[in-house]
């Protein structure tokens, strides 16, 4: 994701809309934000169980990028949640099961697929909804979701394709806003602005 003079918003980007097919039903901001509670809280235990099942497999940079993600879902979940908690202080944060994994590349595949879409389909709608109704916090928190999420979704099909060719680049993750960096090659977060020496290294 390249650098842009501003820092991007649903205001000044492109690329905000819902795919045409979109299957997300908006309900108030609120229960958006808890649907994207749960949403993150089960892709990020999926991912964790596909970091486990990688790294016994010997694809120590594919664990290293799954394990990077889920702290990313972590993330947005502390970030949604704590929006929730503000307006519903009796919320409880929900669990969820992880899913069995399948072969890699499927796992791969999966991942791809969970974080477009995040980042076409609910994020835009959830969006949407959050402007309508005013919610300025809810809007940001989902804006940098959506935006981290098409960054993972692009990372993971790299992964898919060079899966018997792969290097040993560090992944680096945002704590601002989830956004992962693979390599060196980056000064600050391309979504929050963040710098680089604030970063997670997996």
């Amino acid at each position: 994701m390249n650098l842009r003079t501003e820092l991007p918003t649903a205001e000044n980007s492109s690329n905000f809309n819902a795919v045409a097919d979109a299957v997300t039903k908006a309900g108030t901001t609120l229960e958006n934000l808890k649907a994207a509670v749960a949403g993150e809280t089960g892709a990020s235990a999926k991912y964790a169980a596909f970091a486990k099942a990688a790294k016994e497999q010997g694809f120590d940079q594919l664990a290293r990028l799954w394990e990077a993600t889920s702290a990313a879902e972590q993330i947005h979940i502390n970030l949604e949640a704590s929006l929730v908690e503000a307006e519903d202080p009796s919320y409880t944060r929900p669990t969820a099961e992880a899913p069995a994994p399948e072969a890699i590349d499927l796992n791969l595949i999966a991942s791809a697929n969970g974080e477009i879409f995040e980042t076409s389909d609910m994020y835009p709608t959830f969006i949407k909804k959050a402007q309508e109704e005013g919610h300025a916090k809810a809007v940001k928190v989902f804006t940098r979701a959506k935006l981290a999420e098409a960054v993972h979704a692009e990372k993971y099909l790299e992964a898919y394709n060079n899966i018997d060719a792969a290097d040993d680049d560090a992944y680096y993750l945002c704590p601002g806003c989830g956004y992962i960096h693979k390599g060196e090659d980056f000064e600050k977060c391309p979504i929050c602005g963040v710098p680089k020496a604030k970063f997670q290294r997996f």
